[in-house]
């Protein structure tokens, strides 16, 4: 507690001086800046910080996620790995790109077909008919609808500045610049591009499904750039791999 009430002295101490220099706070970490923001110090009364809550989720392999309270929803802080719905039958694993080009059913695959390097880090990418049988998330959560998104991104701010808040920082697996990533909303998310056919590359985009369709062949699904602060809504050919994330019922 001593070393704690220290650092936090240092803290106010170093953003007063801040404040007295340029009116912008700057937030560290290792001594690297990973957040900044303008502000009015006539308009701050205090500090707070906050630490999202967070608990533990199972699905039917036995594969335990993080969750996060984003607002009044409770999401998975990371990507969705199973190869079982949630009734224990398999999710047909699908490896070759002119298969997979052609699918109308339910099939999920590792990024590069390398399930040992990839599985932890990026998930499974599901087609949007494995989403569509309700089957997918662990009982008691599903695939977010496009009205849940949009109630995500509206709480972040809206989808100018809601990307930045939903991205994992630095540029270890985001391609430069990362622009205006802060993860403050402890969404986590990660480059895992998609699979059209081939396996797209990795670093410049992430995509995920809502379980909301768009036309016949197409459902909407939610993507991240590594080069703007923004999150897009796009309509995305139904038989794609994208990465899913779950939301509680």
């Amino acid at each position: 507690m001593k070393s704690l009430l220290i650092s936090f002295g240092i803290l106010l101490a170093a953003i007063s001086h801040t404040f007295a220099q340029n009116d912008t706070m700057y937030v560290m970490k290792n001594g690297v800046v990973i957040n900044k923001q303008s502000v009015n110090p006539s308009d701050i009364d205090s500090i707070i910080f906050y630490a999202p809550q967070v608990t533990a989720l199972t699905d039917a392999d036995g594969n335990v996620y993080g969750t996060v309270n984003i607002g009044t929803q409770v999401w998975m802080s990371e990507n969705l790995k199973t190869t079982k719905f949630n009734d224990g039958t398999d999710i047909p694993l699908v490896t070759g790109n002119t298969e997979w080009g052609s699918l109308t059913t339910p099939a999920y695959c590792w990024y590069d077909n390398d399930e040992e390097t990839y599985k932890n880090l990026y998930g499974g990418y599901y087609t949007w008919f494995a989403v569509n049988t309700g089957k997918l998330c662990p009982e008691g959560w599903h695939v977010p609808t496009r009205d849940e998104w949009a109630t995500l991104i509206d709480y972040l701010g809206g989808a100018s500045v809601a990307g930045g808040k939903l991205k994992t920082t630095g540029t270890e697996y985001w391609n430069s610049p990362n622009t205006d990533a802060t993860n403050e909303s402890g969404f986590s998310g990660l480059p895992g591009s998609q699979r059209p056919n081939i396996f797209s590359t990795l670093g410049n985009n992430g995509r995920w499904w809502s379980n909301s369709e768009s036309t016949t062949n197409s459902s909407h699904a939610y993507v991240l750039y590594h080069d703007e602060a923004v999150i897009r809504r796009n309509s995305t050919t139904k038989r794609n791999g994208l990465n899913v994330r779950c939301i509680k019922d």
